[in-house]
């Protein structure tokens, strides 16, 4: 446990970083272009390079073996570009070096986010995960809470300073976690090097269930992230809210997905992961359905309340079930593929929901939700809740470790 919380850290940057880019980013494209579906597309070019090379760079973590361990030397390298690059965004002269700063921070990103991820499987036992999942993603949420909370307080003071505060905790969090995270290796020369089973290929993963648990994962983040990446724009556009108001009533959904992550993690190990993820997405449905009858700012904030909530339900459970329905030995690149369906949706969604806005209005934001979240629902009743036998347990269970 102790090891599960200071790997939070990890997500808490990631989070924090991500928050603060999926907020503000939108309103410095706005000084330069005027559709919404523009807006949402150049929101999600970073994707395309996420989208090739995590599952590519989680694919190749799992057969790394170097004195810093298989998933370090990607965060070591990583992390530092990244927090230089999210620095950068906020100063550019242009639509141009805006653009470039972008590509260069998700690009950055793209290198260390899936070992990162990977790190709390290989640490923890199977039956564990789901609350581990739970502490990580509790440290992500207040990232995301101060991105929203305090971020909004420090952009009304420097745009600049939000992406340099975010730059020093992505560093501060890396040297801690070379610190104190000591990762098992396996040597080439030992016995237990090589692992029981046959090599792990990426299109070996790809059975029924995975797929349509895959397929519900794509349908989700088209909702979750087409809402995330164009609340500012609804909220200012529509609601009539100050760019400080929009993003401050996002905080309300973290702040709720915060609190809900540990039990949501629970319920996920008590009653089953599938189980607890339908009754997220049935309840996020019916939460985004409601948004488009809601009006006032206070009763928007409440509504965002009950969905981060459920979005806790499905996003703290969802890592762990694709994960559990496969080996150990593919930890690394089963988390390439989660992130690639979920770098996928990113890049689909901010610009057909833009779409969506141009042509029916803002309030057609919230319908398209609702219908992503409703092909999730239907993805879920064709995956088995069954799940394989993991292999070894993690990692850190073999006897040669990086002290």
């Amino acid at each position: 446990m102790k090891k599960t919380w200071l790997l939070g850290l990890g997500f808490f940057s990631i989070s924090l970083t991500w928050a603060l880019y999926n907020a503000f980013v939108p309103l410095f494209l706005d000084d330069y272009l005027k559709s919404a579906a523009l807006i949402g597309f150049m929101m999600t070019i970073d994707n395309y390079f996420a989208m090739f090379l995590q599952p590519w760079i989680g694919h190749r973590s799992d057969k790394t073996t170097t004195k810093y361990g298989r998933r370090m030397p990607y965060l070591l390298i990583g992390m530092p570009l990244g927090a230089v690059f999210a620095t950068l965004i906020p100063l550019h002269t242009g639509l141009v070096t805006l653009v470039l700063f972008m590509m260069l921070m998700n690009l950055s990103m793209s290198l260390f986010r899936a070992p990162t991820v990977a790190l709390m499987p290989d640490i923890t036992p199977e039956k564990n995960r789901t609350r581990a999942n739970g502490i990580i993603n509790f440290m992500g949420g207040i990232g995301s809470v101060l991105a929203f909370g305090i971020g909004s307080m420090l952009y009304g003071i420097g745009s600049y300073i939000p992406f340099l505060f975010a730059g020093i905790v992505m560093l501060g969090s890396m040297f801690i976690l070379k610190k104190v995270i000591k990762e098992p290796i396996l040597l080439e020369s030992h016995p237990d090097a090589k692992r029981s089973g046959p090599p792990v290929r990426i299109k070996d993963q790809l059975d029924r269930t995975t797929l349509f648990i895959l397929g519900a994962i794509f349908f989700w983040f088209v909702a979750y992230q087409g809402v995330e990446a164009l609340f500012t724009l609804y909220g200012t556009k529509h609601v009539g809210m100050t760019d400080g108001e929009a993003s401050f009533s996002l905080t309300f959904f973290s702040l709720a997905f915060l609190l809900f992550a540990l039990p949501s993690g629970w319920l996920g190990a008590k009653f089953g992961k599938k189980k607890i993820i339908m009754i997220g997405v049935i309840g996020l449905f019916l939460v985004f359905g409601s948004v488009v009858f809601v009006d006032s700012v206070l009763l928007l904030r409440v509504v965002l309340i009950i969905g981060g909530i459920f979005w806790a339900c499905i996003n703290i459970n969802s890592y762990p079930w694709v994960i559990s329905t496969g080996r150990e030995e593919s930890i690394g690149t089963r988390t390439g593929i989660y992130y690639f369906v979920s770098s996928l949706a990113a890049i689909v969604s901010p610009p057909l929901l833009g779409w969506v806005i141009d042509t029916f209005g803002y309030p057609a934001l919230f319908i398209s939700a609702s219908v992503g979240l409703l092909l999730a629902l239907g993805c879920l009743f064709g995956a088995s809740s069954e799940e394989r036998p993991a292999g070894k347990g993690p990692l850190d269970r073999t006897p040669i470790t990086v002290e």
